[in-house]
């Protein structure tokens, strides 16, 4: 006779969850319960709060940052990032839609591997990175640009 306590299914775990899949969207899984698949890092269905704070932070930054590169350039000042200049050349005032659009795929990608090792570091590098440049190019504005009388 057979063991009945055998299990006969096939072990649905043996595959990991991939990137992209029907549960992307309507998945319950917020995060892994077993130690081994914390260290190894996965895909998951549901991301919290705070990391979609951190992505909307970032990319308001982005657009912030277009927004001063362009009044900086109105008023005489260049842009130091040789791609972003090379784009300003080509685009014209449109290169903010380019940029925006880099950045906002590299963010859902960045996103989608958020559970992975070092992965959210660069996304708080990325945000930090950003609030740092908006911060100097308002030090622009209150040091360099003439005010009007």
């Amino acid at each position: 006779m057979e063991d009945s306590n055998q299990r006969t299914l096939k072990d649905r775990r043996k595959q990991p969850t991939p990137g992209l899949s029907r549960y992307t969207f309507f998945g319950q899984r917020r995060m892994f319960r077993r130690k081994e698949e914390q260290l190894k890092g996965g895909y998951i269905d549901r991301y919290s709060a705070g990391l979609f704070f951190l992505l909307l932070l970032t990319v308001g930054f982005n657009l912030l940052d277009s927004f001063f590169t362009m009044i900086i350039l109105d008023y005489g000042g260049f842009e130091l990032n040789p791609v972003v200049r090379s784009v300003i050349e080509v685009w014209g005032d449109k290169f903010w839609v380019w940029k925006f659009m880099i950045v906002s795929v590299s963010l859902v990608l960045l996103c989608l591997h958020s559970k992975f090792r070092r992965v959210k570091a660069a996304i708080m590098a990325a945000s930090f990175i950003y609030i740092a440049i908006v911060l100097y190019q308002m030090s622009l504005f209150y040091f360099r640009i003439p005010k009007n009388p």
